[in-house]
């Protein structure tokens, strides 16, 4: 067994071995050589950081909105670009952003957490990425050009079809949503091999952290829940290109469509919201410094809503004209799904209770996604209810309730785990003093935005208009809810902010500034190229707190070569050790296998002769990639 890194002696044999490590993990350095990088962690950041940017994005876009609504038949735009604006910002908080910043968290943090040096696929991983951002730089391309969607992020037929919809716009929403679904079931099947294969020995499933099992259950989400998205948006590419009927009225059924998006769409509400329940757990355990209390049935609940967030599609479409006892049988079980939020806010509550938690940044944003998450858990039984529903559909009241639950249960977790995971990504603390501030300006400012938008629904205001007339009643909450919009933007740009000030002036964050028991804090902060010198071996379901005196002085796997890159694979349930995995390095064959995919897609709105090129542009790239190389692995 080797000494810690702190010893006072160098050990030529450990020196050794860490810079072969460091050589043979190292991403080359370069403009040309930055398109070739794969390492989890070079990968996990840029989908991180690629994800925020689209979501400010996302933020100027509701700003414009909300200076539209801001007073009664106003003029900043026309209903065409408002709906562009309206249709881009769903598109881009729910596709460009959740699920791809939850995803990049994922791929940074989860083989850390694993005690793993990368994922199973990295060349897959950066593949995944390279689609991502092409999809996202195409829809503000189009956005820019005046040719984005403009039939809601929903785009619901007949309204999305060539009869009302003519241009490239809906064309663009049906190419590229399918396109973009390519990078997140990529990193879905990734993480889902990492976490079962990759695991440190000892680390068997009913020890894995929770904010794993979190990622292990959205992963298999995304991956039953995105094919159907994929099929729809397939059939409405070939109802307004080909001239197919999916989902005319003369001879297919535009509520098919409906039944399609909303078992993809309310899965995916639970596909952002159940990593964040995992970084909630993750904070909890590190700010009270004690064992989640009630591990098995948190475990067990963020399964149990995997499963019955698929049951609850349905919710969307009461008013649709679907027989009642179907709907009789929806309502019972959306109102059913809050029982596992339930446990697990309850098992929360009983960890917090009789502690002193540290209420720094982190826990501050946990402590307000209890208030703002259980307003939205409360208006979403409300809307799960017919009778309410039909009164409340297509109102502000549903602006107001999914709102709650999304930036309440998700944005809200997401902004306090990038505090508590800022030390890890940077090796410096974000500012506390700021990062208070910026916690009580957010959510003051969310709720004054988002509250009164229940009273708008509840006095008639419907959803999806650009302007509405004078004299009903709505004048003095809209202007009141545009201003209070302005605030919770400024706290979103103090949080950029304190995130740019602390990557140069930062507090220096050493290893483990939280005390934290995972083992992503077993390395350094930042993590190197290779994250631990050493797989270690774990006994407990917290490694950093047993009692074995650190985790330094635990035994260690040998045999593990370090003059390639190479992972230790072990079973499924016990996590014992199978086998040595050799890893591929950096190449650009991935980035230029997107570009090659990206081409195909895109050339299916222009001529038919250019996917054929793409199909060979595709080809080629692929054959890039699997060609052999010496004594290394080609996949």
């Amino acid at each position: 067994m080797h000494p810690p890194h702190s010893s006072a002696i160098p050990d030529p044999a450990y020196d050794a071995e860490t810079r072969q490590l460091e050589q043979t993990w190292a991403s080359p350095p370069g403009f040309f050589a930055w398109f070739t990088h794969v390492n989890q962690t070079n990968i996990g950041m840029r989908f991180i950081v690629t994800g925020f940017v689209f979501f400010l994005l996302g933020v100027i876009l509701a700003l414009l909105m909300r200076w539209q609504l801001a007073v009664p038949e106003n003029t900043v735009m026309g209903p065409e670009l408002y709906n562009q604006i309206f249709s881009m910002h769903g598109i881009t908080m729910m596709f460009l952003f959740a699920i791809p910043v939850m995803e990049g968290v994922a791929v940074y943090i989860i083989p850390l957490m694993l005690g793993t040096r990368d994922m199973t696929f990295p060349r897959l991983n950066a593949f995944g990425y390279w689609i991502y951002l092409i999809a996202g730089i195409m829809m503000y391309i189009a956005l820019f050009l005046n040719i984005a969607p403009d039939a809601g992020w929903f785009s619901y037929p007949p309204l999305a079809g060539a009869a009302f919809s003519p241009g490239l716009g809906l064309d663009f929403y049906t190419t590229v949503i399918t396109f973009m679904e390519i990078s997140a079931l990529v990193a879905a099947i990734e993480l889902i091999a990492t976490i079962f294969k990759c695991k440190v020995p000892g680390m068997s499933l009913n020890r894995m952290p929770i904010f794993v099992w979190s990622i292990l259950v959205m992963s298999f989400m995304i991956v039953f829940a995105l094919p159907p998205l994929v099929i729809a948006s397939l059939m409405l590419a070939l109802d307004r290109m080909a001239g197919m009927q999916f989902f005319t009225a003369a001879s297919g059924d535009p509520v098919l469509w409906q039944h399609l998006f909303w078992f993809f769409g309310h899965p995916e509400v639970y596909i952002i919201f159940i990593p964040a329940l995992g970084m909630i757990s993750s904070i909890i355990i590190t700010f009270t410094q004690r064992p989640i209390f009630g591990y098995i049935p948190i475990v067990l609940s963020i399964v149990s809503i995997g499963f019955i967030g698929f049951g609850l599609w349905v919710h969307h479409m009461f008013t649709a004209g679907l027989p009642q006892l179907g709907a009789n049988f929806f309502t019972a079980s959306s109102a059913m799904i809050a029982i596992p939020s339930g446990v697990q806010i309850f098992c929360w509550i009983a960890t917090l209770w009789g502690s002193k938690p540290r209420m720094d940044t982190p826990m501050l944003y946990v402590m307000g996604f209890f208030l703002i998450f259980i307003i939205g858990g409360l208006s979403g039984v409300m809307v799960a209810s017919v009778p309410f529903d039909m009164q409340a559909h297509d109102t502000y009241f549903v602006v107001a309730h999914f709102h709650y639950v999304l930036v309440g249960g998700a944005l809200f977790p997401l902004i306090g785990g990038v505090h508590y995971w800022y030390p890890k990504f940077t090796g410096r603390m974000m500012s506390e003093r700021l990062g208070k501030w910026t916690f009580w300006v957010t959510f003051i400012g969310f709720n004054l935005t988002f509250f009164p938008m229940h009273q708008l629904g509840l006095q008639g205001m419907p959803r999806r208009v650009y302007t509405y007339i004078d004299g009903l009643g709505w004048n003095q909450l809209n202007l009141f809810v545009s201003l209070s919009a302005v605030i919770l933007a400024l706290g979103f740009v103090m949080t950029l902010l304190n995130a740019l000030i602390s990557l140069k002036r930062g507090k220096s964050a050493g290893d483990n500034p939280w005390n934290a028991d995972t083992l992503e804090w077993a390395t350094s902060s930042p993590p190197p190229s290779y994250n631990f010198r050493h797989i270690r071996i774990v006994d407990s379901r917290y490694p950093l707190w047993s009692g074995t005196g650190g985790l330094e002085q635990n035994a260690v796997v040998h045999g593990i070569r370090s003059d390639r890159r190479e992972i230790l694979l072990t079973s499924i349930l016990e996590s014992h050790p199978e086998a040595r995995q050799p890893l591929p390095g950096p190449s650009p064959w991935p980035f230029w296998l997107a570009v090659a995919v990206a081409l195909t897609f895109a050339g299916m709105m222009l001529h038919l002769a250019i996917p054929l090129i793409g199909f060979l542009l595709c080809f080629a790239a692929i054959t890039g990639w699997i060609w052999p190389r010496s004594g290394r692995a080609a996949a």
